[in-house]
């Protein structure tokens, strides 16, 4: 009966599951192979354990001796299963020689195993041994040739079936559902790019659990390469915590502990050092020195010198360098061979960061070692070099050696660059030698030097701060015509400061207008110029100015414009406030802040706090309320400067409740104030306030319980002491006829302004209002050797209500940018609000609220043609 070649395993296993025997030949199942390096290292690393070389060696070794140990004691089941189908006469004639052809094909399976343990083209296989000569070395050539013609047919490949494990075939070929990553399992690259898209999302420190679960679900081997890949897309976003805690995070596993690569570290340095963060860098630093698998090179030297050069760290920088030339510890050497010498010196990189931090630092006696080291080494200086020393002495307004150093530069060969005359122009600029400037650049040009812009831009601003912005308008059109670094609108800029710094007012309002030929004004210009309008008084101008940028930027909102780019912003707005206040236009002032408040822009209290407290005297407290709100709404601690401001005018206005309320967020905000401080503001303020008013309020703070913690306490202290050393005599009149009560009413009557043109029948009939209020205790009147405020007159002459209609105009007339008659929104609510006492303040309307009530009266006023012709003015 002729025998048929053998089905597939599959086939054979089905066809056994037909016809069992009752002989199971174990043969018939398939060997278990040795696992790989590959699925070794993998298994290591699953366990926490460092595959090295020599573990990876030992173990495929004793995997080896494991499968063939297995191989013979299923060679021996096979022969037994065999002989004892054999002597079944149950078993046909088609199933032994069936079992014989697969145990004779396992047996030549086995024999080539062994012969690839050793050398599988010495002919081992066929049992013979080459000879040691030319005829051994061809058979075994041979022998190589017959081995992988073998190989490469069909005989063994039904040994390597199925040898792949089920479930590590559906993970490569399916994709991970539930674990968050879109990429397949074997597309390194995608995994890496969606790990770095999430760390770039999030700011996850190294402690933090999420960064963990994050690096281990992206299932990568974080090999060198693979870091270096993921810190390049960090840096790619200047994203240095994160680079800084993957770092971390690596090389604090088990798995990568004694894996550590000098260049990760390396980038790593670099990451920071784009940062500006030296201290992180020099802590990293520190980690490279004391492992000597990571010790620093001449890169990582150069990376950190650079870096603290940039931070202006001399000290650190010197040490970096004694770090170079010494050995490390023995700690460090005992880790490497004992020829090992990593010690090295520095270079004229090295040497021109120390140079660069001196410029920060201002050391100009660094610049005479850094010659003396570089002289030593052997290293000439550079054009650089050169260049960062003149830097160096001209920050530390050394100018004669500015003028050695180039000479020095000059005499050595070194060809000048464009940054060299650059620090020329600006000590000639200095000194106020124009004309020496002006000649530098000229040089610079006959050389055949190309100029930098920002050569031009030095000599332009220097041009302008000695009036001279003609000529400096002449290098605008050499700049034009070289490669700009930044917008023309910001030469511009510059070139008005330098004259306003100058003193030239005119010339930077002619700047500005030129500019307009050359280029659009951007909004840095715009707030420049507002700022010099409101420092000259020019505050018309400055109104003219913002309402444009105003309607520019309304136009850009309905359809593309040409100065869509004119976009008001803090600056904007606090530089129009500030021009409002030093005219006094309070009306306008208000108005600058509500538009202000509607653009969601906040004003900088550390700044401008002095403005809203001289509005607030000027009878616009609301503004003050509100903004004092608005800080507190947004979770920021609000200056000491604005809530004293509010306890003032609250105990002037005998509202002792606000002023608990007051004390009470100044508690909250920890912001403390002792008795002597205290002291220092009751006095500086005892013209807005009377004895009686500070008893009052000190009563008042004694029985609402609160008088034990600061800073109620301290204030009690204050103005116990304060209402002992002032007497009754020296806050009120009891006037009789006498001159204080004829200078209290000349002190009326010259706020009205009425010195010279009022009749004396008004005069004396101020006379006797004075008298009669002063007989009934009404008002404060100062003693005649004190000066009267301004904001006393107002406040006095509001509080006894005088039927006079020409006090009453006075008012109006002082805010000289009234914009109408018609009461706002918020007015009405603050009137209605005082009619309730000191307990109404509980319902006053937070500053959200308020913002409210302006987009209302905002949207009204869009409406209103008479509002909007009476705003217009």
């Amino acid at each position: 009966m002729a025998v048929s070649s053998p089905p597939p395993p599959r086939f054979r296993l089905s066809l056994r599951l037909q016809n069992p025997s009752p002989h199971p030949s174990p043969s018939h199942s398939k060997p278990r192979p040795a696992p790989t390096n590959e699925t070794l290292r993998r298994r290591l690393l699953r366990r926490g354990v460092s595959p090295t070389p020599k573990i990876l060696h030992a173990l495929r070794k004793k995997e080896a001796l494991k499968a063939l140990r297995r191989a013979r004691k299923d060679t021996e089941a096979a022969a037994a299963a065999a002989a004892a189908a054999a002597l079944d006469p149950g078993d046909g004639p088609i199933a032994v020689v069936e079992e014989d052809e697969d145990e004779a094909r396992f047996r030549a399976a086995a024999a080539e195993y062994r012969a690839l343990v050793g050398r599988p083209w010495d002919g081992a296989a066929h049992g013979v041994a080459p000879l040691r000569g030319g005829d051994g070395v061809e058979e075994g050539l041979e022998g190589l040739r017959e081995m992988l013609v073998a190989r490469r047919g069909d005989g063994f490949r039904w040994l390597l079936d199925d040898d792949i494990e089920p479930e590590a075939a559906e993970r490569k070929q399916q994709k991970r559902h539930g674990t968050g990553w879109d990429a397949e399992a074997g597309d390194e690259e995608k995994r890496i790019q969606l790990l770095v898209s999430r760390l770039n999302e999030d700011s996850l420190s190294f402690h933090d659990w999420r960064l963990t679960r994050m690096m281990k679900k992206a299932d990568l081997i974080y090999n060198e390469d693979n870091l270096l890949r993921i810190l390049d897309g960090l840096e790619a976003r200047g994203n240095w915590r994160q680079a800084l805690a993957v770092t971390e995070w690596v090389y604090n596993e088990n798995s990568y502990k004694h894996r550590r690569s000098r260049f990760v570290y390396t980038k790593l340095l670099s990451i920071l050092g784009k940062s500006l963060r030296a201290t992180e860098a020099l802590r990293v630093f520190t980690i490279m020195r004391g492992d000597a698998q990571i010790y620093p090179d001449m890169a990582a030297y150069h990376s950190i010198a650079v870096t603290l050069g940039r931070a202006g760290l001399v000290k650190e920088l010197i040490k970096i360098i004694e770090y170079m030339r010494k050995k490390p510890s023995k700690r460090v050497m005992k880790m490497r061979r004992k020829d090992w010498d990593p010690s090295l010196e520095p270079d004229v990189l090295v040497y021109n960061s120390v140079l660069n931090a001196c410029v920060l630092s201002q050391q100009w006696k660094g610049v005479f070692w850094v010659f003396q080291q570089m002289r030593i080494s052997g290293l000439p200086p550079t054009g650089a070099t050169f260049g960062l020393a003149m830097e160096v002495m001209l920050k530390a307004k050394k100018y004669e050696f500015v003028q050695k150093f180039y000479e020095k530069m000059q005499k050595n060969g070194v060809p000048p660059r464009a940054i060299t005359y650059k620090v020329l122009v600006r000590a000639f600029w200095e000194q106020g030698k124009i004309n020496e400037a002006v000649e530098a650049v000229n040089d610079m040009e006959q050389r055949g030097v190309v100029g930098a812009a920002s050569v031009y831009y030095e000599l332009a601003c220097c041009l302008c701060n000695n009036g001279r912005w003609r000529d400096a308008m002449l290098q605008v059109d050499k700049l034009k015509q070289l490669p700009l670094t930044k917008p023309l609108e910001y030469t511009f800029t510059g070139m008005i400061l330098a004259s306003f710094d100058g003193g030239y007012i005119y010339e930077c309002i002619s700047i500005f207008e030129s500019m307009k030929e050359y280029c659009t004004p951007n909004i840095g210009t715009v707030n420049v110029m507002l700022k010099v309008y409101g420092r000259c008084d020019m505050f018309g101008k400055a109104k003219d100015l913002f309402e444009t940028t105003k309607a520019y930027f309304s136009n850009s909102q309905t359809y593309v414009h040409e100065h869509s780019s004119l976009t008001a912003d803090a600056y904007t707005y606090s530089s129009m406030l500030e021009a409002s206040a030093s005219a006094q236009q309070w009306e306008y002032f208000e108005y600058v802040y509500r538009e202000m408040a509607l653009s969601h822009h906040h004003l900088d209290q550390s700044k401008y706090s002095w403005l809203l407290i001289k509005a607030c005297r000027a009878g616009k407290s609301y503004l003050l309320e509100h903004a004092l709100d608005s800080v507190l709404e947004r979770g920021e601690i609000p200056d000491v400067r604005l809530i004293v401001e509010l306890i003032c005018q609250s105990i002037a206005q005998s509202d002792y409740g606000r002023v608990l309320q007051l004390l009470n967020v100044m508690t909250e905000a920890s912001i403390k104030i002792n008795e002597g401080e205290w002291a220092n503001i009751l006095q500086q303020n005892v013209h807005q306030f009377s004895v009686d008013a500070l008893q009052d309020l000190t009563d008042y703070l004694s029985t609402s319980g609160t008088t034990k913690a600061d800073p109620v306490h301290s204030l009690v202290r204050a103005l116990q002491s304060q209402c002992e050393t002032t007497s009754m005599n020296d806050t009120y009149l009891l006037v009789d006829g006498g001159t204080n009560t004829q200078q209290c009413a000349r002190s009326l009557l010259q706020n009205e302004g009425e010195n010279s043109s009022s009749d004396l029948a008004e005069q004396d009939q101020l006379i006797d209002t004075c008298k009669n209020l002063c007989t009934n205790k009404l008002i404060d009147v100062p003693d005649s050797n004190r000066d009267i405020p301004q904001l006393g007159v107002a406040v006095m002459s509001r509080a006894t209500s005088l039927s006079r209609p020409r006090l009453e105009d006075i008012h109006g007339q002082c805010d000289l940018g009234h914009w109408g008659t018609q009461v706002s929104a918020i007015d009405e609510v603050l009137d209605s609000m005082s009619s309730y006492g000191a307990s109404s303040y509980r319902e006053m309307p937070s500053a959200s609220e308020i913002l409210e009530l302006w987009e209302q009266e905002r949207i009204n006023d869009m409406f209103d043609p008479k509002a909007e012709s009476g705003t217009n003015l």
